[in-house]
């Protein structure tokens, strides 16, 4: 009896031990997922706090719209939340994925709000504007349509409203930017996009983000293979002219003029680049003829980025360069794009832990009060390697904070 009593005790301490064991990975992710959240509930909060909707005067007045300004008032925007820039379409497809996860109304009708605002304030602008820059005005990129990155983010971002609110303004700009990227854009022999500067027919890493996040949407919204075929090939290309096959990370650009590379393998390029493969895989219908070829891409590219994650889970600036700094919006791309991967079953789930730790990264840049540090500031091509070296990351930089968003969404999903 002593014996059988004892071996009972020990059972029981075996069985305590054991359920004990199986608590502890449940209980740390369960934390994980809730500083995840409180960390994207800081961030999103300070974007609905500072996005007032709102136009000011040279006295500092309010106006919440160009209807209630006097005829004679010098207005601008009060947040740079509500203008029309690529990096705001990043911005209103991040708060409707993290609200759509999160069950927060708010959050998902930040973007429907800032889009409806936009299209109501736009013409005061245009109709002021006088061939200066688009980029002193407000809603410059709206109503002068130049390059991929004045339609295509944004574009995208309509496109996502659109489906909920099926108004025919936004169903005309949509197919205002479809006309620009499928047929009027720049574009090599080949068919490739490319922009008309720093030298003509000069072909950016960003804009492979900056027409597939709209041309893979516009492909869904329609139902047309014609548009998939068109961004499967933009991939493929861009592989062949940016991808180095040694390094295995895309350089910023190729100038067609002479030829080669430029001379940087930049963070936040090679971010949009794999940001734009995951949408248009997720997209793609799983027949297509080039699916196989554009998930070995994406590997490929995930890969070789997986290579030059610091110790911090953040990486370089200029990826190969870890004398640059750390930068954030390439890090939450890469983390954003691999953990969706993961999730989606493009990569395997051994990638999952390069995800997380450069979340952990992710989560050591963003304030308590949900500013984000260590974002590199609009940066375009630069012939040196020190231009890069040297470009600011202000505290906030809204170039970073859509993506992060994503980033640390995608991480909730993964953590499930």
């Amino acid at each position: 009896m002593i014996l059988s009593h004892t071996n009972s005790i020990i059972m029981k301490k075996i069985l305590t031990a054991s359920v004990f064991l199986i608590l502890i990975p449940i209980l740390v992710i369960a934390q994980e997922k809730d500083a995840t959240v409180n960390k994207l509930r800081s961030i999103a909060d300070g974007v609905i706090e500072d996005a007032s909707f709102k136009l000011i005067d040279q006295n500092g007045k309010k106006y919440s719209s160009i209807s209630d300004a006097p005829s004679g008032a010098e207005l601008k925007l009060q947040s740079a939340y509500n203008d029309w820039r690529y990096w705001n379409g990043v911005l209103n497809i991040a708060m409707m994925q993290l609200g759509e996860l999160l069950n927060d109304s708010v959050y998902i009708k930040f973007p429907e709000k800032n889009i409806s605002f936009s299209f109501s304030s736009y013409s005061y602008f245009e109709k002021k504007h006088k061939e200066e820059n688009k980029w002193n005005y407000p809603f410059g990129q709206f109503f002068i349509m130049e390059e991929l990155d004045d339609c295509g983010a944004m574009g995208a971002s309509v496109i996502e409203v659109f489906k909920k609110d099926k108004q025919e303004e936004y169903k005309s700009y949509i197919d205002k930017a479809e006309e620009h990227i499928m047929k009027e854009q720049d574009r090599l022999i080949d068919g490739t996009l490319v922009r008309s500067f720093p030298y003509k027919m000069t072909l950016w890493a960003d804009d492979l983000y900056m027409g597939l996040s709209f041309i893979s949407r516009m492909g869904e919204l329609i139902g047309d293979s014609k548009y998939f075929d068109f961004a499967a090939k933009q991939v493929i290309n861009f592989h062949k002219y940016l991808f180095d096959q040694d390094k295995e990370l895309m350089y910023h650009c190729w100038y067609s003029d002479i030829k080669k590379n430029g001379v940087a393998l930049w963070g936040r390029a090679n971010g949009w680049a794999m940001v734009a493969q995951i949408d248009l895989l997720e997209r793609l219908p799983q027949n297509h003829p080039q699916r196989d070829t554009l998930l070995k891409l994406l590997e490929k590219h995930a890969a070789g980025i997986s290579k030059y994650q610091g110790s911090e889970g953040l990486w370089h600036q200029l990826l190969d360069k870890p004398d640059s700094y750390l930068e954030t919006s390439c890090s939450a791309m890469f983390v954003y794009t691999i953990a969706r991967a993961v999730n989606k079953g493009y990569l395997d789930k051994r990638y999952s832990s390069i995800a997380l730790k450069g979340w952990e990264g992710l989560m050591s840049r963003i304030h308590a009060d949900g500013k984000i540090e260590g974002v590199c500031t609009g940066t375009p091509i630069g012939d040196d390697l020190t231009f890069y070296y040297l470009r600011p990351a202000p505290l906030n930089d809204i170039h970073g904070i859509g993506t992060v968003i994503l980033a640390g969404t995608e991480v909730l999903n993964l953590l499930e």
